[in-house]
């Protein structure tokens, strides 16, 4: 592999690139750095076929293998008359459709999740390079039965895939696509070509599909496994429904009445089993406790979803009795009054004593500090803040990351702020979510009684629970901070059982046993380059120990060990660099550029 600089017109998209069908890419965000400084990160390219439709086309034409967002946007700038330079290209050795592929992936998976479709086609061209189903999941941090669950998307006609590549279906309709039989595709792939057909699309398809009676598993009241009913499921393994509609309603029938039997049992009064289609409406009804002679009505939907409405009788028995007796020793409430204000007047009160708190909020900052951090922890109508879930495909990297010193030391902080807030010392955060959220008012005065540099402690726990891993925020935040991953972090089983690529392996070994033991053992396979790298770092098998390391995808800034791409934190601090770029170039007055220990720390 070795780098250059092509111009534009010897370059074209490779058929290998997981992004080089359909519409162009949205490069709306990469544009302002793009026009200002060019094209920064290497394109991966190959060695490319003379095309046999253009006279006169010389030698030396390229296929852009990962980077077709950024040769797009230089074409944009093109088309906008701008001056357009040579691209800096890394070009990959001939005939390597495996690593290409393999490396355009990498790219794109780590910037936007593809569509299932496309996902297939690239899964199934590694495969026929040689790769297996294994392999292709280590790669991409994917359990091997996901990787078989998307391969299995070739029971969808060619066509099918054709039209969703193209943008001529959405991915709902792909998705109930593969609920349908091979005769069913066809069918509706003839309604799609009759111009005067009604052709379904989306849910509206799943209706046809089962003659309008898709009844979804999830809708089940009884021990689906125990019934054995026949189950049909869309190869995403998203959606799930019973095949035969009237075993599933004998079922679910049964189902009801013993629930009806339970409620009979608790001591309601009745239980009345709405038809099957019919609405419960609720401004019919009053509501009625069990003692008062409310019942339970049985509402059941035509999709198979059932709901049950407890403790209601009908408006004109409550009016009946109203009078006093209910005829079970009970009486209905009384109509509420009249309310002292209207709907609009409360409006105006609300606003007008909104607008005066904060008129006065803005003179006190501590104030609204405080409460800021209340409406993150407790939430609002207004807001919605989320916690990392700190997701992991593999259970043995969760592991990790839970017993590394890092998270310690963060829960061992976040355990003393739960306490000094009065929450349960063994909740999992600080930052609430749904039903967990306490209400706003005490919480808002506990923080009120809190000195600032508390209040900043407890910001600080919350900005980490919600401080989204493989961001732009984290490459910013520990540049700025210094953070050095050596404090924080050593090699560990997880992270040798995950590191399989030989020429990182090489330039590791390089890195911790010098460059002479690299050369030594440039034959060897992984697993004897990984005990070279162990041993050096443990100091055992008379290897000098080296001093603390890490890999350079995890220092601040990272760095990549090849040209290939694929390195989530290459990227995001990629994308960080370009914005403070294009920041400067937008902005050039002193005051906005970075500091320049900051940009020293992000060039790379």
């Amino acid at each position: 592999m070795k780098l250059d600089f092509i111009p534009m017109d010897k370059l074209s998209i490779a058929a290998t690139n997981m992004r080089g069908k359909g519409k162009d890419p949205d490069v709306s965000d990469l544009l302002p750095s793009v026009r200002a400084r060019g094209v920064i990160v290497p394109l991966l390219v190959r060695p490319g076929p003379v095309p046999s439709n253009v006279e006169g086309c010389a030698e030396g034409r390229f296929e852009i293998v990962a980077g077709r967002r950024r040769f797009t946007a230089v074409n944009a700038v093109a088309r906008e008359g701008g001056a357009v330079q040579p691209i800096p290209c890394a070009i990959l050795d001939e005939g390597d459709d495996a690593d290409a592929l393999e490396a355009s992936m990498l790219e794109n998976l780590a910037r936007v999740q593809p569509d299932e479709v496309s996902q297939w086609e690239a899964f199934v061209a590694l495969v026929k390079a040689g790769r297996s189903v294994e392999d292709v999941a280590d790669s991409f941090g994917f359990e091997p039965g996901t990787v078989k669950r998307i391969l299995a998307l070739g029971n969808l006609l060619p066509r099918i895939r054709t039209l969703y590549r193209g943008g001529q279906i959405d991915v709902n309709t792909v998705r109930h696509l593969t609920l349908a039989s091979k005769s069913q595709q066809k069918a509706w792939l003839a309604l799609f070509d009759d111009e005067a057909a009604y052709c379904p699309t989306g849910h509206q398809l799943k209706a046809w599909l089962f003659g309008g009676s898709a009844i979804a598993v999830t809708h089940a009241l009884f021990d689906v496994a125990a019934t054995k009913l026949a189950i049909v499921s869309d190869l995403f393994g998203e959606d799930s429904f019973f095949a035969d509609s009237d075993a599933f309603w004998s079922a679910q029938m049964d189902a009801i009445e013993a629930r009806k039997a339970d409620y009979l049992e608790a001591g309601w009064s009745n239980v009345e089993i709405m038809p099957r289609g019919e609405w419960f409406r609720s401004w019919d009804h009053v509501h009625a406790g069990k003692r008062k002679g409310g019942r339970v009505y049985v509402e059941v939907r035509d999709s198979g979803e059932v709901s049950f409405h407890e403790g209601y009788v009908t408006t004109k028995e409550a009016k009946r009795l109203s009078s006093g007796d209910d005829g079970n020793g009970g009486t209905v409430p009384e109509k509420p009054s009249r309310p002292e204000v209207s709907g609009p007047l409360n409006a105006y009160i609300d606003l007008h004593r909104h607008a005066a708190v904060r008129a006065d909020l803005v003179g006190h900052s501590g104030v609204a500090l405080r409460a800021m951090l209340a409406h993150v922890i407790a939430g609002s109508a207004l807001w919605r803040v989320d916690t990392e879930a700190q997701w992991t495909p593999k259970e043995d990297i969760a592991e990790s990351v839970e017993t590394c010193s890092a998270e310690t030391a963060f829960d061992t902080k976040r355990r003393a702020v739960l306490a000094v807030l009065g929450f349960d010392e063994d909740a999992p955060t600080v930052t609430r979510e749904g039903l967990h959220r306490p209400p706003f008012a005490p919480l808002f005065a506990r923080l009120l009684e809190l000195p600032d540099p508390v209040v900043m402690e407890i910001i600080a726990i919350v900005m980490g629970e919600t401080l989204q891993a493989g961001s732009e925020a984290v490459e910013m935040i520990g540049v700025h901070l210094g953070t050095d991953m050596r404090q924080h972090w050593q090699a560990d089983a997880a992270f040798f059982d995950q590191l399989r690529d030989r020429e990182v392996l090489l330039a590791i070994t390089g890195e911790v046993a010098g460059e002479e033991v690299a050369a030594a053992n440039a034959g060897e396979k992984a697993k004897a380059l990984k005990a070279i790298i162990a041993d050096c770092l443990a100091g055992t098998n008379g290897r000098a120990k080296v001093e603390p390391w890490v890999p350079r995808w995890m220092a601040f800034p990272p760095a990549a060990y090849t040209t290939r791409g694929g390195v989530g934190s290459v990227t995001a601090a990629a994308r960080v660099r370009y914005a403070l770029a294009a920041d400067v170039a937008a902005n050039p007055a002193e005051d906005l550029e970075p500091p320049a220990s900051q940009e020293q720390r992000l060039a790379a």
